[in-house]
């Protein structure tokens, strides 16, 4: 067992950060931070161990990001949040604003400052200076399908998702991201091309259940000791895929 633990609680009145030693007996409290703000996500970097990154929707602000380099003490928000660009460059009719980031992931080791986002509507977006400034990351948000993938009337009751970025321990280049209205899908270059990676996967609300995009996915992580080991949880049931494979395996019940 580890000496310590803390946990890092998002909730939609503010966050907290419990804290405690290898005994988990007794608990030390920091919080509520942004009181009666909405917290999608709070992250520790665990390249330095000490940099937070918290996603956080503001009736002020609106969404954006903050960052603290102490603890949770103290918090900067983002220069730049995340933002779709004002004119679309894929030629579609439908206009984008970033209703609220979901999901924050670390960039890969060797890789520091590195961060990425995922947003309602689903956007992938990039930070290169710890999350000060966050870039439109267009390999996904300006794909040819994007539209076919993210459908603006698709996902949940808070709005279609990217709710999941995962990247390859072994090779920076190498991503995954989960959607509400896609699926499963990988790019090998940093996020500049992006295939799905949906077979097998059930998606019974679709007139073709299994079809190549169109799954609702709630949550992907790689085996910490198996990479190519990839866990899927999402509307229909529980997967694994092991790589190189293609086709996903249904080994639950959602």
């Amino acid at each position: 067992m580890s000496t310590a633990v803390q946990l890092l609680i998002g909730t939609r009145k503010g966050a907290w950060i419990y804290r405690s030693d290898a005994q988990r007996q007794t608990w030390s409290v920091q919080g509520p931070i942004f009181l009666g703000h909405i917290v999608n996500h709070l992250v520790l970097d665990p390249r330095d161990g000490k940099t937070l990154l918290m996603a956080a929707s503001t009736g002020h602000l609106g969404p954006t990001i903050f960052r603290s380099t102490d603890g949770g003490v103290t918090w900067a928000e983002a220069q730049q949040p995340p933002a779709f660009p004002k004119a679309a460059t894929n030629g579609a009719a439908t206009a984008r604003a970033v209703d609220h980031s979901f999901w924050l992931e670390p960039g890969h080791a060797s890789e520091p400052g590195v961060w990425w986002a995922g947003t309602s509507p689903p956007g992938l977006f990039r930070s290169a200076d710890g999350g000060a400034t966050w870039d439109s990351v267009a390999g996904f948000n300006d794909h040819p399908m994007y539209w076919n993938w993210c459908p603006a009337d698709g996902g949940t009751p808070d709005g279609a998702l990217l709710n999941q970025i995962q990247i390859d321990p072994r090779d920076p280049n190498h991503m995954y991201i989960a959607t509400s209205t896609g699926g499963v899908f990988e790019s090998l270059n940093q996020g500049a091309d992006w295939s799905p990676l949906n077979q097998g996967v059930e998606a019974n609300f679709m007139p073709d259940p299994y079809p190549e995009y169109g799954q609702d996915a709630h949550y992907i992580a790689l085996a910490p000791t198996m990479p190519d080991r990839i866990w899927q949880q999402n509307h229909c049931g529980i997967y694994r895929l092991d790589r190189p494979g293609e086709r996903w395996d249904r080994i639950g019940q959602a």
